[in-house]
């Protein structure tokens, strides 16, 4: 197996990458909130020990303090626990970050069901809503170690804000680890024919798995890494809805806001599709294995089979006739 292709949590990745970057860049500053072990920021702290400031437990404060390094000219990259940004610092956030216009990278680490046994307190299950809701924000949602490279190196180049939802644990690889990555594009990874699953973060690798059990069947499904929330790749999404004529969308995330949300929206109005969404329902997290909560809060591979199924089955019209 060679390196570009080991179980890799994301949250590493962003940490070797940005001690890479540190020594191509030195505009490029990281702030913490007393997590650099967890978020992996501590390997850039250890290099660069006087462009690393830990503002301790004090998140809203380190939101503010990026915003000025970034007014000042500095690429600031700011980390924490994907519950306390956007959550703890909303305000910051929409204010001194977003409605400024600033480029200040918030990268929240220990997202999603798959933080595990922490439970339901830590357990972020609403923040790709409360972020892809502000105006000039990016948002983006690595599907693997290798994207999620990329997408920090994308990071630093784009002007505005960018939120960087990274999980805890390590996930399959996808990507090799020249991966191109393009903030607001799509991957269609596996064209399809009766119905596309479109999904972010570790979903991609879930859909994979679900398209191989559905072509067993003889269901042609296809599957798009939609690693950029927001702004979504409105012209790919277009392309696969006329395609195939059904859409699930899959996501480590409430199925109210989040990319499904987004995905339904952009459709409902510019291509009216079936479009069913696997996530989380209108529930918290709870303490247990990562993959043992995948499959309590249905997003396992059968979930997402099942939904591509019933997606299928709503393409028939009002005579009971396939389109």
């Amino acid at each position: 197996m060679t390196e570009a292709l080991k179980r890799i949590a994301t949250r590493d990745a962003y940490g070797e990458v940005l001690v890479e970057l540190g020594r191509e860049n030195p505009n490029i500053v990281v702030l913490d909130a007393d997590l650099s072990g967890s978020t992996k920021t501590a390997l850039f702290a250890k290099e660069f020990p006087d462009r690393f400031f830990n503002a301790g437990i004090a998140e809203a404060n380190m939101i503010g303090m990026a915003a000025g390094l970034a007014a000042a000219g500095k690429i600031p990259f700011a980390s924490t626990f994907a519950v306390f940004a956007p959550g703890r610092v909303y305000d910051q956030l929409r204010v001194s970050v977003a409605y400024a216009g600033l480029g200040v990278k918030v990268a929240a680490t220990h997202a999603g069901l798959t933080v595990g046994e922490d439970g339901a307190t830590h357990q972020a299950l609403e923040d790709i809503a409360l972020a892809r809701v502000l105006p000039n924000l990016t948002v983006i949602v690595p599907a693997d170690a290798a994207e999620a490279r990329a997408a920090v190196r994308a990071a630093v180049e784009h002007p505005g804000p960018v939120y960087l939802r990274l999980g805890r644990a390590a996930g399959p690889a996808i990507y090799h680890a020249n991966h191109p990555f393009r903030i607001g594009r799509f991957d269609t990874i596996k064209e399809g024919r009766d119905v596309t699953l479109v999904a972010c973060g570790i979903m991609v690798d879930v859909c994979l798995q679900a398209a191989v059990a559905l072509a067993a069947e003889g269901i042609l499904a296809g599957v798009v890494n939609a690693s950029t929330v927001k702004p979504l790749d409105a012209e790919t999404l277009e392309a696969v809805a006329v395609r195939t004529g059904a859409v699930v969308t899959a996501e480590e995330h409430s199925v109210i806001g989040g990319l499904g949300g987004a995905v339904a929206e952009f459709l409902s109005s510019e291509c009216p599709v079936p479009v069913l969404r696997v996530g989380v329902l209108d529930r918290f997290g709870r303490s247990g294995k990562p993959g043992e909560l995948l499959e309590a809060y249905g997003l396992g591979v059968t979930h997402v089979a099942d939904a591509a199924r019933r997606a299928i089955a709503l393409k028939k019209d009002r005579s009971g006739r396939k389109r």
